[in-house]
């Protein structure tokens, strides 16, 4: 039984989206604007010592010795690498987390003094998550926690700089939370894309297009919540061109990283053939995936496609986890399914919920 739970086509707002609060608090023990704006905790790129060796040939800056001798300050062309300009620096390295600057530093000791500044940004991410979120024996002191972000971010960890913005978020000061993740974004930064383009959305006036512009860049890196956000302004984001086919592929890829809004909105597509053939079998998978990770209308909808196929006794429980979600038409239809049980098969639904 299908059953839409969304205003007809022409109000456009058919699939789930942020609330318009959301950037002001959180779901749970975290602030809503949390879930908008992502902190820097994003795929770091796999670095060994030996692939740090052949980037840094890549950019031409270590022609060392093949041999199996201890490699020197200088290579043998004489560059210096600690003498780099920072921002390129910076730029080679700026998202590595602390273990892969440290195999980078063992490939050369210029190399390593080249390094250091990032090195020492790691740790003061580190200090910074420490006292932001009180972790390893310290206590919770989010100007603590700022300082040593801003230190980070000063040497050139793009981690540290999205960090930071998150705290002048927070603290009212949207100005310098921008300024950050721009810089950040700048380094190639998803989380500071993502936040970025995310402010574009929300700024008076909205810049619909820069927002794409920067959740695009920070999709195709692989960003779970700017796939699901550049799926979201490609299907109904006014300024934008509409495309349903590339909201449906940018919805899949965030459902397939496990994104549990992108899950109920693809089943949707697949349900309705919007922007993808449809199929049955596609929608109800994603619809119980969503359902299972606790998304409110995905349990009400999956309870509903149970008690259509006659499986009562599972859509019981799909609908009272609903209810309990808020969705008060699930409390109707559970009820009118219990009065349909036989009393054991009553007593054992109760039992199960």
């Amino acid at each position: 039984m299908k059953q839409r739970t969304w205003p007809d086509r022409s109000n456009g707002s058919r699939f789930t989206t942020p609330s318009s609060s959301s950037i002001n608090g959180r779901k749970g023990d975290e602030e809503l604007h949390r879930s908008e704006f992502h902190s820097s905790k994003h795929r770091t790129p796999k670095f060994s010592m030996k692939a740090s060796f052949y980037t840094a040939r890549q950019f031409g800056l270590c022609s060392g010795s093949s041999s199996a001798s201890t490699p020197s300050a200088y290579s043998l062309d004489g560059t210096d690498f600690s003498t780099l300009p920072y921002d390129v620096v910076t730029r080679i390295a700026a998202s590595f987390s602390l273990p892969n600057l440290q195999a980078a530093s063992l490939v050369c000791r210029s190399w390593c003094e080249a390094l250091r500044p990032l090195r020492e940004a790691m740790l003061f991410l580190r200090w910074g998550k420490r006292f932001k979120h009180g972790r390893g024996g310290v206590r919770p002191n989010i100007d603590k926690a700022l300082d040593s972000f801003k230190k980070g971010a000063a040497r050139g960890s793009t981690m540290a700089m999205v960090d930071a913005g998150l705290i002048y978020w927070e603290m009212g000061k949207k100005e310098k939370a921008v300024a950050l993740y721009q810089k950040a974004s700048e380094l190639g930064d998803p989380a500071g894309q993502c936040n970025l383009g995310i402010y574009y959305l929300q700024a008076q006036p909205a810049n619909p297009n820069e927002a794409v512009k920067w959740l695009y860049r920070a999709s195709i890196a692989g960003h779970i919540r700017a796939q699901y956000q550049l799926a979201l302004c490609l299907h109904h984001v006014c300024g934008v061109e509409r495309s349903m086919e590339e909201a449906a592929k940018w919805y899949l890829k965030a459902a397939e990283g496990g994104y549990t809004r992108a899950m109920y909105n693809i089943s949707l597509c697949y349900s309705f053939g919007e922007g993808l053939v449809h199929s049955h079998r596609l929608a109800r998978k994603w619809m119980k995936r969503a359902a299972d990770r606790g998304h409110v209308k995905a349990q009400y909808e999956h309870g509903l496609a149970l008690f259509s196929e006659g499986e009562m006794m599972k859509a019981v429980v799909y609908l009272e986890l609903a209810t309990r979600g808020g969705e008060r038409a699930a409390s109707h239809v559970k009820n009118v399914i219990l009065e349909q049980l036989s009393p054991t098969s009553r007593d054992q639904c109760h039992a199960s919920c």
